[in-house]
């Protein structure tokens, strides 16, 4: 888990659909704290692990900004109401390398806070097989990516 002064920002990998309310919520919140970090509109989290892989894509910006309209399709799905006007003008076209391991991890990381926050859906996902990735990312094989700091091994 990524901590910053003692905020954990949590950029999923996998699909947000896997995500509770309380989750996608979150992320929503976190996804336009990046926008403004890598838009070079705040001072805070400019170094922050989880905001690597965007930063690499030389592209930044138009990354967060695809990463965003997903969470918003996800959210208009849901009935939320995410403001779209929220997320830059910007289009990106690549896609962003992630890790088997990764995958995996962050899998493990939901389940264990779906199982104390949201059983119905805990129960719904923990025997799921076959993960489902964020569209803007595809998967390599690898162990846990190295940007992720991690309180215990999962």
């Amino acid at each position: 888990m990524s901590i910053v002064g003692g905020y954990d920002m949590r950029l999923w990998s996998i699909h947000p659909k896997y995500l509770d309310s309380k989750g996608l919520v979150a992320l929503w919140r976190e996804g336009l704290l990046a926008q403004s970090v890598l838009l070079g509109n705040t001072r805070g989290y400019q170094n922050h692990p989880q905001l690597i892989r965007f930063k690499n894509t030389g592209h930044p910006s138009a990354a967060i900004a695809c990463y965003l309209r997903l969470i918003t399709e996800e959210a208009d799905n849901r009935s939320y109401n995410f403001d779209k006007n929220k997320i830059v003008d910007l289009i990106f076209k690549g896609s962003i390398p992630v890790t088997s391991g990764q995958i995996q991890y962050e899998f493990q990381h939901l389940l264990k806070k779906l199982e104390t926050r949201d059983q119905d859906l805990y129960q719904k996902l923990k025997g799921l097989k076959e993960i489902e990735l964020h569209p803007l990312f595809n998967v390599v094989t690898g162990n846990t990516e190295h940007w992720e700091i991690r309180k215990s091994k999962v």
